[in-house]
């Protein structure tokens, strides 16, 4: 894994991104990866906003995971900042391989540089594998979250 760089994701990198958001059964629900016109616009407003961070792993120059990144500052928790991850994904042929674990450490890392106080993220019901990798790094399933597409 010595050869994986994990790096803000560029408009080049959007092919890969939306390719690995739409490989599973949800994701190919609600992903176009035909159609990149509205993920070119989300980029740019994620690269507009300083707490939203977009990143890739890229091992010999191709792009082989994802995850946003968002930096909440709050009242609750006496004023803490929080941050959240979103999005991850690892293509297909680099599952189990540790990549995940990495993105995510990166994750951390960059949570505690930020001033963090808490990392949070959600998985949708179904991910049960997903889930079981997130409490094998340490994350507990303390809340109930509640969605409305609007």
């Amino acid at each position: 894994m010595n050869d994986l760089q994990i790096r803000p994701a560029t408009a080049d990198d959007l092919p890969a991104i939306v390719a690995m958001l739409a490989d599973d059964p949800l994701g190919a629900q609600r992903e176009s990866p035909d159609d990149l016109a509205p993920y070119t616009a989300a980029l740019a407003r994620l690269t507009d906003d300083p707490n939203q961070y977009l990143v890739v792993a890229v091992r010999e120059n191709r792009v082989v995971g994802t995850l946003q990144l968002t930096v909440i500052p709050g009242l609750s928790r006496r004023g803490s900042t929080r941050s959240v991850i979103e999005g991850v994904r690892i293509h297909a042929d680099e599952r189990g391989s540790g990549l995940g674990s990495r993105l995510i450490e990166w994750a951390i890392d960059e949570s505690r540089r930020q001033n963090c106080r808490l990392v949070q993220l959600t998985s949708d019901t179904t991910r049960t594998d997903a889930h079981r990798f997130y409490e094998r790094l340490g994350f507990e399933a303390t809340h109930v979250g509640f969605k409305m597409s609007i």
